[in-house]
């Protein structure tokens, strides 16, 4: 992220741009100046996350432009290849060094942080842009990251994650004025800096002649000379009076030229200007293309509650039509399981469907969303178009704005069928009146992944509800106290599943006006990778009902009937799950034929997307060319389903 090769310059060849700070002094600093402000530390989150996320066993569980954003999924791909073949080669979680962010950390940390009493904002445009201007108009003390942009920017001072030691307080701050000096620049020039280096809006290979004329006439040969040549050769052009005229000497193509002054405007912030731009060029403004579909109102709502990380999903769709999901920690080897992004797309075309109006026949087309998902074998060239996909309700899909603005009793109602109905469990609404949130959301994955996954046992089903009713009665300490002998990646992958279809679960509640407090929906209510990985374990060594609630006579019958739940809706749609242990020794699956319990014959609904194949890929990959990766036996990178912070478990009345 950020100026390619700016980190490593200031590193590694500058420095002395690099101040060692100590924030307690610099608070002091601050309020001395700025007696009726506050010391605010404006946090890049995302940055963050890798820094935050410390737990040791990550592989149980848990914006930029888009050809950058593709080049780096697609890297991040192969890091997951490799994490799996390392659970199958060694049994075990990987260490540290081939750590990646466990599935839906980014979605939760954002209820996280707010659930611990921070101000919590999402940004509606570039991310960089927003929280750079928020330092700068709110007069903050710092911004903390971990993003060269930030020296880029004309605001506050940047100071790195990286470096940051909570035992005393101190860090690095990377100084834009001492860069300045040593490059012989302005201020103003650093976003031109930054364009012909290469960063998010420019692509590194595209000025790349640019460079190397620079190279060319600097001359020398010494490490960091890329940055030396090119600020030399700014100062060369720079203007005396007219910045225009500076930027035709560089003779960049059209195309090039227009590409330059985006990124360019990309890094101003209100009120500045740049003396390499034409200042009466207004600066670009986001654009809604849903606009003249949607009511005012609800846009404005979209926008409030996603700016407030209040909602998940809904602003996106509304404001951009355009929805994008990151990688997952999912083995594409794994030819039983199908990826989550096929998986949950049912759910995605309901939730699409409350929230877009069907439009008159006058128009000549129908409203879809473009997806950006991000799943083994798709090379992420172009969107997928996901059409929106009617509920199956007795009456039409309710409206948007009674949802989402109504208040009488009968709205109420109206909201959580709605929600069920995302899922295909309309029918459902008597069975769970008696379960409190966090069970509900729970109960809904479940059923929802029994009949969709083709291959999910009911081993996999009393792994993911003994542990959600044992987390329940579980402290902090207790839950840090659990181990597993040896790592299974299909549990990995289950596990990095059900993080997901809790992303779709709380999108759901957003769509259908909050049926549910959101607070109760988050993964430390339901989930723990650990605990999760213990009961895969068990249930599939065929160990018995008691042994899997831990001898708890009370858990045991909390978790048969959530048991009973969940199959007798299987039964009810003629769909019967098939039991199949997958007891591991030395590593090695054990052979075992699946048996089914007495009823009609299976039935899949996810037949249309998922198919175990003899040979070839299978069907979400056609289309697409797949090569196996090579597995390079010293690079490295992994993890599990993620650790929650546990909160005291509050199980209020289902309403």
């Amino acid at each position: 992220m950020g100026v390619k090769g700016l980190q490593y310059f200031m590193e590694a060849c500058c420095p002395e741009t690099c101040l060692p700070v100590d924030l307690r002094q610099m608070a002091a600093a601050h309020a001395k100046a700025h007696p009726d402000s506050t010391a605010t530390v404006v946090v890049d989150a995302m940055a963050c996350l890798r820094y935050w996320y410390q737990c040791h066993a990550w592989v149980h569980g848990e914006e930029q432009k888009r050809a950058e954003w593709v080049k780096r999924r697609l890297r991040v791909n192969q890091d997951i290849a490799r994490v799996f073949q390392y659970i199958k080669n060694h049994h075990q979680q990987p260490d540290r060094e081939m750590f990646c962010l466990p599935s839906g950390l980014a979605t939760f940390s954002r209820f996280a942080l707010k659930s611990l009493g921070q101000e919590t904002w999402c940004s509606v445009r570039e991310v960089d842009y927003e929280i750079a201007q928020y330092a700068l108009s709110n007069n903050c003390m710092c911004i903390l990251g971990q993003d060269t942009d930030f020296v880029i920017y004309d605001t506050v001072a940047y100071l790195s994650i990286a470096k940051l030691r909570l035992d005393n307080m101190t860090t690095v701050q990377f100084c834009r004025e001492k860069l300045c000096h040593i490059l012989k620049l302005q201020k103003s020039d650093l976003p031109l800096l930054a364009c012909v280096l290469g960063n998010d809006v420019v692509p590194e290979q595209q000025l790349q002649y640019v460079r190397k004329n620079a190279l060319t006439s600097y001359g020398k040969k010494h490490q960091g000379d890329k940055v030396h040549a090119v600020a030399d050769y700014i100062s060369r052009l720079h203007p005396n009076v007219d910045g225009i005229l500076g930027l035709s000497l560089m003779h960049l193509s059209k195309a090039d030229k227009e590409v330059m002054e985006k990124g360019m405007q990309s890094y101003l912030l209100p009120e500045q200007t740049s003396p390499w731009l034409d200042c009466s060029l207004p600066p670009p403004e986001p654009v809604c293309v849903m606009q003249k579909y949607m009511n005012a109102d609800i846009l404005q709502a979209a926008k409030e509650k996603h700016v407030q990380a209040e909602c998940f999903m809904i602003y996106n769709v509304l404001h951009d039509g355009v929805v994008d999901c990151s990688n997952t920690l999912e083995d594409e080897e794994e030819v039983e399981l199908p990826p989550q992004a096929i998986l949950f797309q049912p759910i995605r075309e309901h939730i699409y469907s409350i929230l877009l109006p069907a439009l008159p026949d006058s128009y000549d087309h129908t409203l879809s969303v473009k997806e950006w998902f991000v799943f083994p074998g798709n090379p992420l060239k172009e969107p997928i178009k996901v059409a929106p996909r009617p509920l199956n309700l007795p009456e039409r899909t309710p409206d948007l704005a009674t949802l989402w603005f109504g208040n009488d009793s009968v709205v109420k109602g109206v909201r959580l069928s709605t929600f069920l109905a995302v899922f295909d469990l309309q029918d459902f609404t008597e069975d769970l009146n008696h379960l409190d949130s966090p069970l509900v959301a729970v109960i809904c994955f479940v059923t929802y992944v029994a009949l969709q996954a083709k291959h999910l046992s009911l081993e996999d089903i009393d792994a993911y509800l003994s542990q959600a009713v044992c987390i329940r009665y579980k402290s902090c300490s207790e839950l840090q106290q659990t181990r597993v002998p040896e790592v299974d990646p299909r549990a990995v992958q289950l596990g990095s599943l059900l993080l997901r279809g809790l992303t779709y679960i709380i999108a759901a509640n957003s769509a259908c006006g909050f049926p549910f407090p959101m607070s109760e929906l988050m993964p430390w209510k339901t989930f723990d990778g650990l605990l999760f990985h213990s009961k895969y374990l068990q249930a599939h060594s065929g160990c018995s009902k008691e042994e899997l609630l831990e001898g708890n006579p009370a858990w045991t019958t909390l978790f048969l009937s959530l048991r009973e739940l969940v199959l007798g809706a299987c039964r009810r749609r003629g769909s019967t799950i098939p039991s199949q242990p997958r007891r591991v020794q030395h590593g090695r699956p054990m052979d075992s034929k699946p048996h089914r319990e007495s009823g009609p014959q299976p039935f899949s609904t996810s037949d249309q997307f998922y198919r175990q194949q003899t040979r070839g890929p299978p069907p979400y990959m056609q289309g697409y060319v797949h090569r196996p990766r090579s597995r390079h036996p010293n690079r490295r990178r992994y993890h599990l389903a993620p650790r929650w912070p546990q909160y005291q478990n509050q199980r209020p009345g289902f309403n």
